[in-house]
């Protein structure tokens, strides 16, 4: 007993002298190999949301309640969309796939012609060359970020087992909306225009990838849950509205949209989550240093 207690003593004494002569840092010290993109802080918070999905009330379609969603912490979020110059030094490190309709496309325009699978090879690759954690918004940190550019996707048609034709015809007169209003010219960042926490293009032609699985959600006449399924093969972007696609689609107007008209353009930006602290951070903290 003695013997192991003299020896984890000796271990700590050893980490206490590593951590007095300062040859720990706080945080990994890592040297940007890529330029780190324009942010925008967005501060905790909470807002009242309609999730993705489906929702079914006894058995029909029906809008999904708006509930309290709390962003229990601040984030930051790219305040442009990755742009083609930047998502091409990915495919030229060899990190990412080439995006559809590429050829030609000027550098300062979004990328796009990009699947969910491209966006988190170069999340990956982004993080690698910066030191930082990035990755893409949940729906919820979308919309929250977005503010008044999100578009609700509530039809306003109570569920009527007897005259489900109400529904349609809304769902088609959405549809039809979104066609006519179908604007299919790119433009550099900043041409579509800022919400009120600055950031660009969000109700622009590019929608925008989130890690969002598509759902399922059933209830009762009375609106109580009964069953949530997920399917992580497709997930939730947002943009002008909310669509549901394929993750390994990269042009849904070829196919691969689930539901509703297809996005003209997929896209997309990332949020960066804080640096997590060293094991020498966190020893310490844990010591009261």
């Amino acid at each position: 007993m003695t013997d192991i207690t003299a020896g984890s003593v000796a271990i700590i004494a050893r980490i206490l002298m590593v951590w007095a002569l300062g040859a720990a840092p706080a945080v990994p010290c890592v040297e940007a190999a890529e330029p780190v993109p324009a942010l925008v802080s967005i501060a905790a918070g909470a807002f009242r949301h309609r999730p993705a999905g489906e929702y079914l009330r006894a058995g029909f379609p029906d809008d999904a309640p708006r509930v309290a969603i709390g962003i229990d912490h601040p984030f930051e979020i790219m305040r442009d969309q990755v742009s083609a110059q930047a998502y091409d030094a990915c495919v030229a490190a060899g990190a990412c796939g080439p995006r559809f309709g590429a050829a030609g496309q000027a550098e300062a325009l979004p990328a796009t012609g990009v699947s969910f699978a491209d966006a988190q090879d170069y999340a990956r690759w982004l993080s690698d060359g910066t030191g930082m954690i990035w990755r893409l918004p949940t729906d919820a940190e979308w919309a929250y970020a977005a503010g008044s550019r999100f578009a609700d996707d509530g039809l306003g048609a109570k569920t009527d087992s007897a005259n489900p034709a109400q529904r349609w015809l809304l769902e088609y007169d959405s549809v039809a909306a979104g066609a006519a209003d179908r604007d299919p010219v790119l433009r550099p960042a900043g041409g579509f225009g800022a919400n009120e926490n600055g950031i660009n293009d969000l109700a622009g032609n590019v929608w925008e990838w989130t890690s969002t699985c598509y759902s399922r959600t059933r209830a009762s006449a009375a609106g109580e849950v009964e069953s949530v399924t997920e399917n992580c093969g497709v997930r939730v972007l947002e943009g002008r509205h909310r669509a549901y696609v394929t993750f390994f689609i990269q042009d849904a107007k070829g196919g691969g949209c689930s539901l509703g008209a297809p996005p003209a353009y997929l896209g997309f930006r990332l949020v960066r989550d804080p640096a997590r602290p060293s094991p020498f951070a966190r020893l310490r903290a844990w010591l009261g240093a």
